[in-house]
C-alpha cells in the first residue's frame, strides 16, 4: 500500500490528540510530511519531539502534490478558506482538505478514546 502523505494545520486540543493518533499509524501507511502551528502548544512540542517539520501554512501549500491530505483542525472557517484559496492559486488539484468532521470519522475508526469536543466549533467544510 502506498503511504498517504498528510499534513496537519492546527495543533490545539483536537489537533494534538489527532497527531498523537497518527504518529501511531506510521507503520500503517501514514506519512506525516509537516504540521503547522503558530502557538506554543503541547501538540507543537509533540511534533518537534517526533522529529516532524513544524512549518507555516505557506510551506505546507508549497509542498504541492507532496501532500495527499491536509487536515485543517483549527476550527476557524477563515483558515479553511485561506487554505482552499492558496491551493487553488498554486493550481493544486491533488491535495484534499479534510475538516475536523473527517478527522472525527477517522478517530472513531482508529481509537477507543474520545477526541476532545470544543463547544461552538465549526467542523464543516
Amino acid at each position: 500500500m502506498d503511504n498517504q502523505k498528510i499534513a496537519i494545520v492546527g495543533l490545539g486540543r483536537i489537533g494534538s490528540a489527532f497527531l498523537r493518533n497518527m504518529l501511531g499509524r506510521r507503520e500503517r501507511g501514514v506519512e506525516l510530511v509537516g504540521v503547522a502551528e503558530s502557538g506554543d502548544t503541547p501538540g507543537r512540542q509533540l511534533a518537534l519531539d517526533a522529529g516532524l517539520a513544524v512549518v507555516t501554512l505557506d510551506q505546507i501549500v508549497a509542498m504541492g502534490s507532496g501532500v495527499d491530505i491536509l487536515f485543517d483542525l483549527t476550527g476557524i472557517p477563515a483558515v479553511r478558506r485561506e487554505i482552499r484559496e492558496k491551493l487553488m492559486a498554486q493550481g493544486n488539484h491533488h491535495t484534499v482538505i479534510a475538516s475536523e468532521t473527517i478527522a472525527r470519522l477517522i478517530w472513531a475508526m482508529t481509537s477507543d478514546d474520545d477526541l476532545p469536543v470544543i463547544a461552538g466549533r465549526s467542523t464543516g467544510y
